[in-house]
């Protein structure tokens, strides 16, 4: 049919269905957000979770423990969530990262693989125990990374621990109730010489502050301050 055919009416028939289609595919364009890569330099929020600028993301296939959880270590109580964080921290450091956007979750985060270079962040955090494989959502996809560090004794898997989705929910390891505070004496320094604790009655003990801020901590065993990766002080 040639242009020159079509009535008036016959036009704007054409032209009304042009624009409703175009309208269509505009909705569907814009009815689901595009995935995308993200680049930047992280702030650590736990061993599962990262912020880059204004975006909070979640570390696909992978639950490591929260923030307050407790495990245990040869019998003693030590703060497994913290250090998996620390342990996330330490291994990004200041560099940036590239995480591949899977999904978003219930609560609208960012669901995703992030690497560091050409390293898949979510599989090393399993890989080296400090997060276990979500089989929920990875059906499976650190599985081998899992039985690695199970198989080597690695971070969480040197000790006892619960399931992190497990722990929500609010099982616990017994003995792992959190203790008073004034039970936590011994001073996680860190300074040129590295991380190195202090015990009460020590030649620096009492000249030693804890800054927080500067990743300094309290530690309520030696159990626990080993496991975290400070060594005692020789005074």
């Amino acid at each position: 049919m040639h242009w020159e055919s079509l009535s008036p009416r016959g036009s704007y028939s054409l032209m009304r269905l042009t624009v409703l289609l175009l309208s269509a595919m505009l909705m569907a364009l814009t009815s689901y957000p595009s995935l995308a890569d993200i680049t930047g330099r992280p702030r650590i929020i736990d061993g599962d979770t990262i912020q880059i600028s204004q975006q909070r993301i979640r570390l696909f296939g992978i639950d490591a423990p929260e923030g307050k959880q407790r495990c245990k270590l040869k019998g003693n109580p030590w703060r497994c969530g913290q250090q998996s964080t620390f342990a996330l921290a330490q291994f990004i450091g200041k560099a940036w990262v590239r995480c591949n956007e899977k999904d978003r979750d219930r609560y609208k985060r960012i669901v995703a693989v992030c690497y560091l270079g050409n390293k898949d962040i979510n599989a090393w955090m399993v890989r080296n125990g400090w997060a276990v494989d979500y089989p929920q959502y990875s059906k499976g996809a650190y599985k081998a990374e899992q039985l690695h560090a199970k198989q080597g004794k690695l971070g969480l898997w040197q000790g006892e621990f619960i399931a992190p989705w497990d722990w929500r929910r609010g099982k616990r390891l017994a003995g792992t109730k959190k203790p008073a505070r004034t039970t936590c004496t011994i001073k996680g320094n860190i300074s040129r010489s590295g991380r190195i604790y202090h015990l009460p009655g020590g030649a620096y003990y009492s000249r030693t502050k804890i800054t927080a801020s500067k990743g300094e901590r309290w530690f309520c065993s030696e159990a626990e301050a080993r496991a975290a990766g400070w060594r005692r002080s020789k005074r």
